[in-house]
């Protein structure tokens, strides 16, 4: 395995703040190329989406000619989002021992990540991996190596090369948020969050309709600093919200700073991505954890094996994304409210039905009206009760 170090990178996001700037290519998207804005509003399904691209598979390759290429948004040792793509990696390295890899960590949203994506390219690579959407950058590479499978996490761009996956993390909030309603004494939760992107209005409204289901009047009180990975800014934030009576602190970081802060000030803490339990064992209340490896290894199987088309596919609670094991100081009877929640859900109930208003008081989703996931995946706007996120 070969490793690659740049600079970290505090510049856009995951998915959508990169592509304000581009919207205008978004929009006019190139025969070829599909957005989820392509897709008719009464039929937003991934099926549909994935359909559009009816294309012959990649040809096969042997397993030793294969190389394997990964772009880290963030070290892969900063116990969260990186981490556990590298786990996936590895599992992959698991099962086809003979695959060679080259990977890139903290692999900035500009043109550098366009020209490490043409590096990859040139040095042979058969499959890219992307821990972030990176839009353009990946794009134009990707239509000059038609022979090149593209995948990218948090995605929206299908192309006959270019694939995209995320979890559908808001189902694992909702039942966190039931523990952290009936935890709560202020009725104060803290968010800290990277950017106003969709998986930041996702996890913070996933989080406050659980913990309302439990405790009306709890209210969500978000701050974000502007980066995925920067342990001094989440401490700050983190402090700022448990001075603002905020006992249970929540965020979609890549790394335990904040859970930190729980510890020491005998508040809660919700993670996010990994088991952080080790930065504060008596503060953990759980984490919305994610596993790639099952995925990553099915979609490498079948790059090798000839089988493998562009695909858009969210991993589903239980298959991809679920609640952590809870915390130690979480009481028996709040694990049971919250895991009769998460029966439900695995049975075919959502959570997110309306009414649900925003945070002027209008209504989003009418009575009745249940979000499917590709609205939850796209969901841009705060619900009524969250604070600081607009």
């Amino acid at each position: 395995m070969t490793r690659i170090r740049l600079p970290a990178s505090r510049v856009a996001t995951r998915r959508g703040l990169l592509h304000m700037a581009t919207a205008a290519s978004v929009a006019t998207a190139l025969p070829g190329r599909a957005t989820a804005r392509d897709l008719p509003p009464d039929d937003p399904t991934l099926a549909r989406l994935t359909a559009q691209w009816s294309t012959p598979p990649l040809p096969p390759i042997r397993e030793e000619d294969a190389l394997l290429a990964i772009a880290h948004i963030s070290p892969v040792t900063d116990g969260g989002w990186s981490s556990l793509h590298n786990r996936a990696v590895q599992a992959v390295h698991a099962a086809f021992p003979r695959l060679r890899t080259v990977w890139v960590e903290n692999v900035p949203f500009s043109a550098d990540a366009e020209r490490i994506l043409r590096q990859f390219v040139a040095e042979g690579a058969n499959m890219v991996l992307a821990g972030a959407d990176y839009g353009d950058f990946l794009t134009e590479v990707a239509e000059r190596a038609p022979e090149v499978a593209f995948l990218q996490c948090d995605s929206n761009r299908l192309a006959h090369n270019v694939g995209w996956y995320y979890i559908a993390h808001w189902y694992a909030s909702y039942v966190i948020g039931i523990a952290a309603g009936r935890l709560t004494r202020t009725g104060r939760l803290g968010f800290i969050a990277s950017f106003p992107l969709p998986s930041v209005y996702g996890s913070a409204n996933a989080l406050l309709l659980g913990a309302r289901s439990v405790r009306p009047d709890t209210t969500m009180h978000v701050v974000s600093i502007n980066a995925w990975f920067d342990p001094q800014g989440a401490l700050g934030a983190a402090a700022a919200l448990a001075d603002n009576g905020c006992d249970v602190l929540a965020g979609i970081m890549d790394e335990p700073s904040y859970l930190r802060l729980a510890q020491q000030r005998g508040l809660w803490g919700i993670m996010s991505s990994t088991d952080q339990r080790a930065s504060g064992p008596d503060a953990y209340l759980s984490s919305v954890v994610y596993d790639f490896r099952n995925y990553y290894v099915d979609q490498v199987r079948a790059r090798l094996d000839g089988s493998w088309t562009p695909t858009a596919r969210l991993l589903p609670l239980g298959a991809g994304v679920d609640r952590d094991a809870w915390g130690a100081r979480v009481p028996e009877a709040v694990r049971r409210q919250a895991d009769a929640a998460r029966d439900r859900i695995m049975a075919g109930w959502s959570p997110f039905v309306g009414p649900l208003r925003d945070t002027h008081d209008r209504i989003r989703v009418a009575s009745g009206e249940r979000m499917d996931d590709f609205s939850l995946y796209h969901w841009n706007w705060p619900l009524n009760g969250v604070h600081g996120l607009d």
